[in-house]
């Protein structure tokens, strides 16, 4: 097997824990936390398993996304000028800005949940979902480049 091979796919495989862990929590196990237990309950379960998220963020995804991206522009020949070219730089650039926003986001929303601020939080959980599916968006295009 190809070596580049496995760093795109550990590349691929860390963003859909990612994200597929952000769909989860909000789309399927936060409502029903917030359904089926007591309100005394819901804050120190949703604060673990925030906690462990971010653990998982902070230990595993981003060290992995860094490490493998950096290694796929350098496959891709990446340089600092190519990345205002037309076509693949400019996408790559897009994905980088909206990476960075993303994880900017979501350390905001650990703060604010962290904070007491509920509402805030999950609209910041929203974005950083929404955030997150656009980051995959212009994953794809680039793979079609």
């Amino acid at each position: 097997m190809n070596g580049w091979v496995l760093i795109r796919f550990l590349h691929i495989l860390s963003a859909a824990t990612w994200v597929g862990g952000q769909i989860l929590l909000t789309t399927l196990l936060l409502p029903l936390v917030r359904r089926r237990l007591p309100a005394e309950f819901q804050a120190a379960l949703t604060t673990a398993i925030g906690r462990r998220f971010g653990l998982f963020t902070l230990a595993v995804f981003l060290p992995v996304q860094v490490g493998t991206g950096i290694g796929l522009a350098i496959e891709h020949g990446v340089t600092w000028s190519s990345l205002a070219q037309p076509g693949y730089g400019r996408i790559l650039t897009a994905k980088l800005a909206l990476f960075a926003a993303v994880l900017a986001v979501s350390g905001l929303h650990g703060w604010a949940h962290g904070s007491g601020r509920r509402a805030l939080a999950r609209g910041l959980a929203l974005t950083s979902l929404i955030g997150s599916v656009g980051i995959i968006l212009l994953a794809a295009d680039l793979a079609s480049h």
